[in-house]
């Protein structure tokens, strides 16, 4: 037996133990196949145990294999911590979905402010389930949003925490003729189609949602479309198709639009905190802590006695008053 253990060996037992597939765990380290396959036979030699029990179609966990994965991780994590409290914690990689998006983003700058020690680096993955494909192969340490409506294969390696029942509203062109209301009953969208992102590969989650809301209202989704990336192309699009687009009440500002809340009754998008199952790391505690601080100061997890919420999302989010 070792008197040391070499942490980059962790570190790919455990991944391999997360995917149990060695091709996307190299992926997920950013390593050759080959050389996590050596690391992983080398702790196996200064462990003496098997770890895996590995055939051409599948990869398992021998009974040493199971027993070391907690340590594992208690092991990594007070590396993290030991690294952190000298200023070298690597950064907390955390996706707001979109720039401007109110939601992640106010829990992500409260975090920072509980934690300034740490380093929480925004990303942009403009959807929960792309999103979640980066946290599942290691790329991505957290995202916010729709977590009933991911594959279920996906979210066999998430986990989620509620945040929000967040209204959503209907961004409309500003001379369309329900711009003139301060709020848009659904009934008013009735033979109106509503882009909510069909076709995007990112996104579907949020197309279901779209889906299940419209149902039996009279409302389309709209067809596939390309995605405008930009305000200037959003613009340029939204002027050619007059398209009204599906969205939240803390979207972002977008020019020549109006955004208006939608009512009768009020249509909640379910929020959450995703997270990769077995995630270890020194800040990501403190963004859970935020994320609660944040719902409960602003009543973000009370439903509205006049909300709606498809029955999938509802059992997803638990009960909250």
């Amino acid at each position: 037996m070792p008197a040391h253990l070499d942490p980059r060996l962790l570190r790919a037992f455990l991944a391999v133990a997360e995917e149990l597939h060695f091709t996307r765990a190299a992926a997920r380290l950013y390593v050759a196949q080959q050389a996590l396959s050596r690391d992983v036979r080398r702790l196996e030699r200064d462990l003496g145990a098997e770890l895996f029990v590995r055939t051409t179609r599948q990869v398992t966990l021998t009974g040493d294999g199971e027993r070391l994965v907690p340590y594992a991780r208690r092991a990594l994590r007070a590396q993290d911590d030991l690294l952190a409290a000298f200023g070298q914690a690597r950064a907390l990689l955390v996706d707001l979905n979109s720039p401007g998006l109110g939601t992640p983003r106010r829990v992500l700058h409260r975090a920072r402010e509980l934690a300034p020690e740490y380093e929480l680096m925004a990303r942009y993955e403009s959807g929960l389930t792309w999103a979640a494909g980066e946290m599942v192969a290691g790329r991505l340490d957290a995202s916010f949003g729709r977590f009933a409506g991911l594959d279920p294969a996906l979210r066999a390696g998430l986990d989620h925490q509620p945040v929000r029942y967040e209204p959503m509203a209907i961004l409309l062109p500003e001379d369309h003729p329900l711009a003139a209301l301060e709020a848009v009953p659904l009934a008013a969208l009735a033979g109106e189609v509503v882009y909510a992102g069909a076709g995007n590969p990112r996104t579907p989650e949020w197309t279901d949602l779209a889906r299940r809301l419209f149902d039996g209202r009279g409302i389309e989704v709209a067809a596939p479309a390309p995605l405008a990336v930009g305000d200037e192309e959003f613009e340029r699009v939204m002027a050619k198709t007059r398209t009204p687009v599906l969205a939240v009440v803390d979207f972002p500002p977008m020019p020549r639009t109006v955004l208006r809340p939608l009512i009768d009754p009020v249509p909640l998008s379910p929020v959450s905190l995703v997270w990769r199952k077995g995630l270890a790391h020194p800040a990501f505690d403190t963004l859970r802590r935020a994320a609660a601080q944040v719902a409960a100061e602003e009543g973000w997890l009370r439903r509205p006695a006049n909300g709606w919420i498809s029955a999938k999302d509802s059992a997803s989010m638990g009960v909250h008053n």
